[in-house]
């Protein structure tokens, strides 16, 4: 980091021709007094009386100096150098994650609540641009946690994670960042998350994506912020292909980012209100070079559930290789059940399978009874920034609790990929549907529109957590394999 002072370009000929101006100076004053006052009978004695005083002089003042300027901050509270009167001083500090200064509901030099931003501007590509803006925020009283930068072309990107007093404005910030030469600046508010440094994220990002295929795009978005991200296949559910492709190294248009898909077609990313850096692009393809390298995988783990009658039946995550089952089961179940669940051409359903299936749309899960046979699939489906739930079960195995079973699952899951809502689109008469919803005892939104019905789920992320940790629940007592 570069200060405003050393930024400058400093002329090394001038200060040498002052300094030599004014040694000239002073030998020719020395000897006009010394001529004048030696020439007196008591000359000498005056010239030593000067250089005693002189020398008095110099001590009196190098004491005080050190005495008075170098003494710390006398602020509230007996504060540190480095702290907060420290920045009002204009000396910027940056402090580690995860430091002395603790949480984003901190304070600042032990008086001052705090709250947690997140930044990012961008500056010219010059010697003491960023050294402007952390002295504009060192003014606002303002800590950097983290900082990251994004070279472009033209300029550089530069992403900041703040402690900030809770009295200050995004307003107010933008504001002093734009005067200190930040352009394009993009502000929102932050959490102790963010106190992870990016290295640490892209690594547990990774693993998350090689353990388990359907988290490439919830890996993605957590990657590259709040964004949009659709999985467009190469082939239509009918079997034509749709057109979607993207060349190996991936598409990069301003706020839209398009990577080729490993199984196939194109994984659209778009940020509308702020555009992606190379940078960003580089991460994200890199992710998807790793999940194309690992191939199809899903964890195995399996719950033996007891229905109250005495019958066991497993839940377990499934993928393609259960399309078979899948298919099998449809055959066994009536049409109105499966009206009920694909609100569409019953005739069409078997060719939604395979699509529903692919760990890249999202997750299911899969109720296997003792004899083998699929009888229930729940779906988590990735849609966009949203998420759908959607069930279907066996005809002769509704009514015992399978469905509310596989939907607390599936919220669950959707809790742990750190969804906002979940919705599920179903007709108003599916009485089923709309009891299993109102089980979970979330805030629910309805919205009926000719026959159609949307139910939203709000999810209150901390209190599911600590439900989800506690499963297996209904239908009854169970063993993990």
């Amino acid at each position: 980091m570069t200060s405003a002072k050393s930024a400058r370009r400093p002329h090394h000929w001038r200060r040498d021709l002052i300094e030599l101006a004014a040694l000239f100076t002073a030998v020719a004053v020395a000897d006009a007094v010394a001529n004048l006052i030696g020439h007196q009978p008591d000359g000498p004695y005056l010239l030593v009386a000067s250089a005693v005083v002189l020398v008095a002089t110099a001590a009196f003042h190098t004491w005080w100096a050190r005495r008075h300027s170098h003494a710390p901050p006398s602020g509230e509270g007996g504060s540190a150098p480095g702290g907060a009167d420290a920045a009002e001083h204009g000396a910027p500090r940056v402090g580690a994650a995860g430091g002395a200064g603790g949480s984003g509901a901190g304070r600042i030099a032990g008086a001052e609540e705090t709250t947690l931003w997140r930044m990012r501007t961008t500056v010219r590509d010059a010697p003491g641009s960023l050294a402007a803006l952390c002295v504009a925020l060192a003014g606002l009283r303002v800590d950097i946690l983290t900082l990251g930068t994004h070279p472009l072309a033209q300029g550089t990107v530069d992403e900041f994670l703040l402690r900030a007093p809770a009295s200050l404005q995004a307003q107010e910030l933008s504001r002093e960042i734009a005067a200190a030469g930040g352009t394009s600046t993009w502000i929102e508010r932050a959490d102790a998350h963010d106190l992870v440094d990016i290295p640490t994220r892209v690594l547990s990002l990774a693993t998350r994506t090689a353990l388990d295929a359907a988290e490439l795009p919830l890996a993605l978005r957590q990657l590259l912020g709040r964004c949009t991200i659709h999985s467009l296949p190469a082939v239509s559910v009918t079997g034509r292909p749709t057109g979607e492709s993207a060349p190996v190294e991936g598409v990069l248009e301003e706020t839209v980012m398009r990577l080729r898909d490993p199984s196939g077609g194109v994984i659209s990313v778009e940020r509308p209100y702020l555009p992606f850096t190379p940078t960003e692009f580089a991460r994200a393809r890199a992710l998807v070079e790793l999940d194309a390298r690992l191939g199809p995988r899903v964890p195995r783990s399996e719950d033996v559930l007891t229905l109250p009658e005495g019958n066991e039946i497993t839940v377990r995550r499934a993928d393609r290789g259960d399309l078979a089952a899948a298919r099998a089961m449809h055959d066994r179940c009536s049409q109105r059940t499966l009206g009920l669940r694909y609100h569409g051409p019953v005739a069409d359903a078997d060719r939604y399978l395979d699509h529903l299936l692919s760990p890249r749309f999202g997750r299911t899960l899969a109720v296997q009874a003792a004899s083998g046979k699929l009888v229930a699939l729940g779906h988590l489906l990735w849609d966009g920034d949203e998420t759908e739930v959607a069930l279907l079960v066996e005809d002769e195995w509704q009514r015992r609790g399978i469905g509310s079973e596989l939907l607390g699952r599936l919220v669950a899951l959707a809790v742990e990929a750190g969804c906002d809502s979940v919705y599920a689109v179903t007709q108003s008469h599916n009485t089923g549907m709309v009891a299993a919803m109102r089980a979970l005892e979330l805030p629910l939104d309805y919205q009926i529109e000719e026959g159609t019905l949307v139910i939203t789920a709000r999810l209150t992320t901390d209190r599911l957590t600590t439900e989800a940790s506690a499963r297996p629940s209904a239908p009854t007592e169970g063993a993990r394999r």
